[in-house]
């Protein structure tokens, strides 16, 4: 349904993406996570055909997202990271306008918007603008399902709203994904990643891993400990300054930690923390969630730029190592010939 290949896009000196590929199946729910910055938006844009690819190519329903780009945007709902809809229009007036423009009514396609538009048909005289953030949300998700698509596409819906919005946004797309819709859609977090069927992590215009969550977090074969005290900041300043501790991570009202050598153990952890005076201290292993997951990964790949940049700098410093004494032998070579000269001509 939806298929990506190599695409790749910078701007200016900062690639956003980076040989990107994926494919999502029909009636999937797919979810790409990660931070600001990922390249998240980036990927979606170009999706929606909103934006090109400086290489790679992508197709939504087997069409073209640059040749076929009218097409796609007939078939395809998109609800963009930022509210986009007409402020000073009311919510009926916003819904009757993209119903229009895709050449449809309210009435022919309310039974696929019904469960989400019964929640705000009482404001439906009410200003776009002066909705709360939930009702903005529902009413977005509202007109872009009003011509009926096959893929719909959804960049961070949940961002900026509250938990119980938030449940009940998930809910729907569950009740969508049941009506035979593919769905792909973004969020910053990670909670969000386990209602979806698969998921790409992505960050740095990378995707770090593409799988099940629950095969992501299953394939995950380290060590993981938990460890608190009275003193929480100290604590992991004093974890990561710890040789046994390869990383360490503040979770909540926990630390997570990655033993350097597999073998640490929780009682080792309380009494090393206990020498340097910390109390009320806890230690336990645990099984690493999605996060923990993701932050094992990012540091695997910051790890391998960091070593393929430091090598780059080593050839660049030995090329310019090589240049400089074949400079200096032909220096060298022309001072010696000019010698001969003057010795001739003496």
């Amino acid at each position: 349904m939806i298929k990506v290949e190599n695409i790749s896009k910078s701007y200016n000196d900062v690639q956003a993406l980076k040989d990107i590929s994926f494919s999502v199946e029909k009636g999937e729910l797919f979810g790409l996570i990660g931070p600001d910055g990922a390249g998240k938006t980036s990927l979606m844009r170009i999706l929606m055909t909103l934006l090109l690819p400086d290489g790679g190519q992508a197709w939504m329903s087997g069409l073209d997202v640059v040749k076929d780009y009218r097409k796609i945007r007939r078939i395809v709902g998109y609800m963009p990271g930022r509210f986009s809809l007409y402020q000073d229009l009311t919510v009926e007036e916003n819904l009757s306008f993209f119903a229009t423009v895709f050449g449809t009514t309210i009435e022919e396609n309310y039974e696929l918007i019904r469960d989400i538009y019964v929640q705000i048909e009482p404001f439906k005289d009410r200003l776009a603008g002066r909705l709360s953030g939930g009702m903005k949300q529902k009413l977005a998700l509202s007109c872009a399902l009003i011509h009926k698509p096959g893929i719909l596409v959804l960049d961070e819906p949940t961002t900026g709203v509250d938990a119980v919005s938030r449940k009940e946004f998930w809910e729907m797309l569950k009740k969508l994904q049941e009506q035979g819709i593919t769905i792909l859609v973004s969020t910053p977090y990670m909670d969000e990643a386990g209602l979806c069927d698969r998921v790409a992590l992505m960050q740095k215009g990378d995707i770090l891993s593409i799988n099940s969550p629950e095969q992501i977090v299953n394939d995950y074969d380290r060590p993981l400990l938990a460890a608190r005290s009275h003193e929480m900041h100290r604590l992991i300043q004093d974890l990561r300054q710890w040789d046994q501790v390869e990383t360490a991570y503040a979770f909540g009202q926990f630390v997570h930690i990655t033993p350097s050598n597999n073998q640490l153990q929780p009682d080792e952890v309380k009494a090393h923390l206990e020498k340097l005076n910390h109390q009320q201290v806890r230690s336990s292993f645990i099984k690493a969630g999605i996060e923990d997951v993701f932050m094992a990964l990012m540091g695997e790949s910051e790890s391998v730029q960091s070593r393929s940049q430091s090598q780059s700098q080593s050839q660049s410093q030995s090329q310019s190592r090589s240049q400089s004494q074949s400079q200096s032998q032909s220096q060298s070579q022309s001072q010696s010939q000019s010698q001969r000269g003057r010795s001739r001509n003496g």
